[in-house]
């Protein structure tokens, strides 16, 4: 399967040049063959340019990032991806930015990355992010693909576990899970332990996918057909085992260290921002606060969804902090049930103060990745948004199996 070209990416950015970013966004999008597209723009139309936009920026950086965002959307900037950024330190900017993300969803196809940048981002940390935002423009055939072919297999070589499936004519018939060590020999073992449940052996398979943190090592290791980012091969995952490829959803996937949130339309995603500057929105903090308490990782769920997350006040927003207050809360005399509910709660709060504030959330919202398995997250997670939290089978799998899926492309080809 051949993918295309140079993407064209619409850079919608404001102060980037001065925190000294800017060269990493270009070093990025060099690194996965795009380019950064600047949107020409009628200067004179800057100072009304609030009114399409429901906004009277004060800034005349954030009415120019208006503008491009205009641009994209009348077609006068030919792009096949918009990627729109803000230093993280401006309230104003945060606003404009949602504001003009919002804008350029409703009005055109083109996929959306929004990101809020400090000086120390780097062309390293923005490699994810534009990286799923170019392989949706490339392979949107593929993306759109709903059913698993012949007999492949996929693994996910994650931040601290790594997973592994074999598929065979849309089913799971072996899979493996162990914690990440050595990337390499934690893949080989995850592998083995798919292929023995399988009942297959490794030239049997006929295409391979692999994703997450050691995707390009595992690859190229197991000579792969697709290495491919997680954003793209997690929503993937989710929409296919939660059966819901048709319409919208949204997708939020909490990783051991880091966290997703992925707005889906028939499959393919459109918006989507990942989080990963603190790990107290991750399944990290959850592990800590297990420990803690005495009880396994695989025990906390069954506590919290017993307590009452009210009773204990929480850092949302460092997972240092966040143990400090479990700790402070604990030598009060707070119940281990209580803490547990407090610690899922904070986890997901920051998820909806931060994450989901840049994605329009539309059901049904399903949530996936290691730590939808602690009942207390789906539950803290559908009391506070109010709405019905879907959790698929083999949710923690959904890396694994979005690569098996899509490595099916390669089959036919």
């Amino acid at each position: 399967m051949k993918d295309e070209g140079v993407v064209k990416v619409a850079l919608v950015s404001c102060g980037s040049e001065y925190a000294g970013v800017h060269g990493e966004l270009e070093s990025v999008a060099e690194s996965v063959n795009a380019k950064l597209v600047y949107p020409e723009i009628d200067v004179a139309s800057l100072d009304n340019m609030g009114k399409d936009f429901g906004i009277e920026a004060a800034s005349p950086d954030l009415r120019l990032m208006m503008a491009r965002a205009k641009a994209v959307v009348e077609g006068i900037a030919d792009v096949d991806g918009v990627f729109i950024t803000s230093c993280f330190r401006c309230a104003e900017a945060a606003i404009v930015r949602n504001e003009v993300r919002r804008y350029i969803h409703r009005y055109s196809d083109i996929p959306v990355i929004s990101y809020s940048f400090t000086e120390r981002t780097t062309a390293a940390t923005l490699m994810t992010r534009m990286e799923a935002l170019t392989t949706i423009a490339r392979r949107r055939h593929l993306l759109a693909r709903e059913n698993q072919s012949g007999l492949t297999a996929g693994i996910d070589s994650g931040s601290t576990t790594t997973k592994a499936v074999i598929m065979k004519d849309d089913e799971i018939i072996g899979s493996g899970w162990v914690p990440t060590i050595k990337v390499i020999e934690s893949a080989t073992e995850a592998f083995d332990q798919a292929l023995e449940e399988a009942g297959v052996k490794r030239e049997d398979i006929q295409a391979m996918g692999t994703t997450g943190y050691g995707r390009f090592l595992v690859g190229e290791h197991f000579n792969a057909q697709l290495i491919q980012e997680e954003i793209t091969v997690n929503s993937k995952g989710a929409v296919y085992l939660a059966d819901k490829q048709k319409g919208s959803a949204t997708v939020i996937d909490i990783g051991g260290m880091d966290n997703k949130a992925i707005s889906v339309e028939d499959g393919i995603p459109g918006m989507f921002t990942m989080g990963g500057i603190c790990a107290g929105a991750s399944g990290r903090f959850l592990d800590m606060t297990a420990k803690r308490l005495g009880v396994d990782i695989t025990e906390l769920g069954a506590l919290a969804v017993k307590g009452m997350q009210q009773n204990v006040s929480m850092n949302s927003y460092c997972i240092v902090f966040g143990i400090q207050s479990l700790v402070n809360s604990l030598a009060k005399g707070a119940s281990p049930e209580d803490v547990a509910a407090a610690a899922c709660y904070s986890v997901v709060e920051q998820i909806f103060e931060q994450q989901l504030q840049e994605v329009d959330v539309k059901e049904p919202l399903i949530l996936v990745g290691g730590s939808s398995l602690i009942e207390g997250v789906p539950k803290a997670l559908g009391d506070l948004l109010k709405v019905e939290v879907l959790v698929p089978p083999n949710s923690h799998l959904i890396g694994a199996v979005g690569s098996a899926l899509l490595a099916s492309g390669y089959v036919e080809d």
